[in-house]
């Protein structure tokens, strides 16, 4: 498993550790992920997704995993997230349509 947060693809960086003395080394710089289970309204069904705190945050600030998802640009997505992104506008779309 990846350390990549499925919603932002927000990733692993690299840097230095410096020192006092200026000496440097390498060191890695984690995302803060957490596994969570989302509720998508639309298709009725809990997702669990790895993300990070952030985006956790920016999904609770957009009003859920669904509202989320619609403003979400498909490049930063998962391949996951991009499969629950059609899932959820075709749902809509059947709604919409009914």
């Amino acid at each position: 498993m990846s350390r990549t947060c499925e919603l932002t693809a927000k990733a692993v960086q690299t840097g230095n550790n410096v020192s006092h003395a200026n000496n440097k080394t390498k060191r890695r710089f984690l995302p803060n992920l957490v596994n969570v289970t989302l509720i998508s309204e639309a298709l009725n069904q809990n997702v669990r997704l790895r993300i990070s705190a952030n985006a956790l945050r920016s999904v609770e600030h957009r009003g859920g995993l669904d509202a989320f998802l619609a403003k979400a640009d498909v490049k930063e997505l998962s391949q996951r997230a991009r499969l629950l992104k059609k899932q959820i506008a075709k749902k809509l779309a059947e709604q919409v349509a009914a």
